[in-house]
């Protein structure tokens, strides 16, 4: 099925969960953003993106895996209010952002999979589904939710 297959296979929530379980074992490669061939978190989120609307709203620079360490913007954040829509409460099909330090700037994400699951791609490894644990939940800063899909 291609990607304009998908965009019209259904709405909401169940379909960027049936796209993003497509990426399970994507392997993990900074700044990639194609499945089965390699992706980040980022890429994973712009993957789903593009499944279900087509082109991305705006490009991607280059930036290097230390890239929040050594800027102090809050980029990720920034752009995701650009082109997502803020949630209060994170439902399957959300993407949570996450700080990975108290301080830091947001730098990690994930699309929450189930109540307590989330799907994100994970240095070192692959793009795995994980617990939506303690951990994670104190790291979390923000979460979106995709447009509307147009039919």
């Amino acid at each position: 099925m291609g990607e304009g297959d998908r965009r019209n296979a259904g709405g909401g929530a169940s379909a960027v969960l049936r796209e993003t379980r497509l990426w399970l074992r994507t392997p993990y490669r900074h700044q990639a953003s194609a499945l089965h061939a390699g992706c980040d978190c980022l890429g994973l989120v712009r993957g789903v993106y593009r499944a279900l609307h087509g082109a991305e709203p705006e490009p991607v620079p280059p930036y290097r895996p230390d890239w929040a360490e050594t800027g102090g913007r809050e980029l990720l954040l920034e752009a995701f209010h650009r082109w997502l829509i803020p949630t209060g409460t994170p439902e399957p099909g959300d993407i949570l952002v996450f700080r990975m330090a108290p301080g830091a700037v947001a730098k990690h994400c994930a699309i929450q999979s189930g109540l307590d699951r989330m799907i994100h791609a994970y240095w070192g490894r692959a793009c795995v589904e994980s617990v939506l644990g303690r951990w994670w939940r104190e790291r979390l800063v923000a979460a979106f939710r995709f447009p509307p899909l147009v039919s």
